[in-house]
């Protein structure tokens, strides 16, 4: 019994019986701290994504339409990063499916989602056209005149309700495949007046005008075809946050707005001891000014779940020193020179070497869905470092 009582009473002695009161304080101090920071940071990363809230989605099972993951793999590398600025009109793709699910070729596009403040370039109808059934393959038709029409509201004294032809061409009748119509015009009208969408009717004719069989000539819908298939609005627009580049908007760092700052943790350094940060400032010291990796993982940040593509991207990031004298190969500006010289010769105090930062940068596209479980293609400029300068 005595040895027990005299562990016990030794744990007791040196402190390592029960954690302190200060020390159960500062780690739930610590934890609290960092999930604030974790918290603003994420927010601010989907303040950058043009964002207020992740999308909230349960049990997504949808597949994107082809046609998205076409465009995005047409407009972006693996990485999601652009390859030519000019392919993408705008800076939004939006795909919407038909609510209306109509037994008639009729649809209706829930455009909620679209800010009013976005400027609409281009609407697409998409349907795809399925051929004809297998005893009406032989007939005298060979082309039909396939109209779009907006549908308005009828008129006062008119009970029948009104139409208005956007688009209408001629179409072979034994063809099948994806058909586009062009209805900017009824969209442009839907995003000024909400409760004017009443929504698309499509009529199929003979090329003398009478009604043509809907058993020759058929398109896919919602109700009875594949997900692949059914009918789709595409929207093209530009939400206006597309930035100049860089090399067009340097200006004086007096004018520049102040980075945004995230509220972090202190830890206590222990007298003797040099911190992690003071070590990586030793370390640019000796690294010239250069580019390095930076990966931003979705799945780590918890986005996986709505974004399609792509997985994550190297947002890379300068590192290292610019000491005088600047050679080209560190893309010095002519300012950066002449500070790096009024450094050298400590002619001013106060003036430090020029700062290892971008001097290029490009944009990335993301596909996801958004809210309502439409696939959105965005692009984002100046996410990722494509060069380093002393500047």
């Amino acid at each position: 019994m005595l040895p027990a009582v005299l562990v016990i009473a030794v744990l007791v002695s040196t402190g390592i019986a029960r954690p302190s009161m200060n020390y159960l304080e500062n780690t739930f101090t610590i934890q609290d701290e960092s999930e604030e920071v974790r918290s603003e940071a994420l927010k601010r990363l989907l303040e950058v994504f043009g964002m207020e809230d992740p999308p909230h989605l349960r049990g997504l099972q949808k597949q994107p339409p082809q046609y998205m993951l076409d465009l995005y793999n047409t407009v972006a590398d693996a990485d999601g990063v652009t390859k030519d600025p000019d392919l993408l009109e705008g800076n939004t793709v939006r795909s919407f499916f038909d609510k209306l699910h109509s037994e008639q070729i009729q649809f209706i596009f829930n455009l909620s989602n679209v800010a009013k403040t976005e400027k609409v370039l281009t609407a697409e109808l998409h349907l795809f056209k399925l051929r004809p059934l297998g005893s009406l393959t032989f007939n005298r038709h060979h082309f039909c005149q396939v109209s779009v029409y907006q549908l308005l509201e009828s008129s006062k004294g008119n009970t029948s309700q009104g139409r208005k032809l956007l688009s209408s061409r001629l179409l072979p009748v034994h063809s099948s495949g994806w058909e586009v119509f062009s209805i900017t015009q009824a969209v442009r009208s839907w995003m000024a007046d909400e409760g004017s969408n009443l929504g698309l009717l499509v009529t199929v004719k003979t090329l003398g005008g009478s009604q043509m069989d809907s058993k020759l000539v058929r398109f896919a819908s919602g109700r009875h075809h594949h997900q692949s298939k059914q009918p789709m609005l595409v929207l093209f627009t530009d939400d206006g946050r597309r930035a100049a580049s860089l090399e067009n908007t340097l200006k004086d760092l007096s004018d520049a707005p102040a980075p945004l700052s995230l509220p972090l943790a202190q830890k206590p350094v222990a007298a003797g001891h040099r911190s992690e940060r003071s070590l990586d400032y030793e370390e640019d010291d000796q690294m010239p000014c250069q580019r390095l990796p930076l990966y931003v993982d979705f799945e780590e940040i918890g986005w996986s779940g709505w974004i399609v593509s792509p997985r994550g991207y190297n947002a890379y990031h300068c590192k290292g020193s610019c000491p005088f004298p600047l050679g080209q190969n560190m893309r010095p500006t002519n300012h950066a020179t002449v500070q790096s010289i009024i450094n050298a010769l400590r002619l001013t105090k106060g003036i430090e070497t020029p700062c290892c930062v971008p001097d290029k940068l490009f944009s990335i596209n993301l596909l996801y869905f958004d809210d309502d479980e439409n696939v959105v293609l965005k692009q984002y400029d100046d996410m990722v470092a494509g060069s380093c300068g002393c500047h």
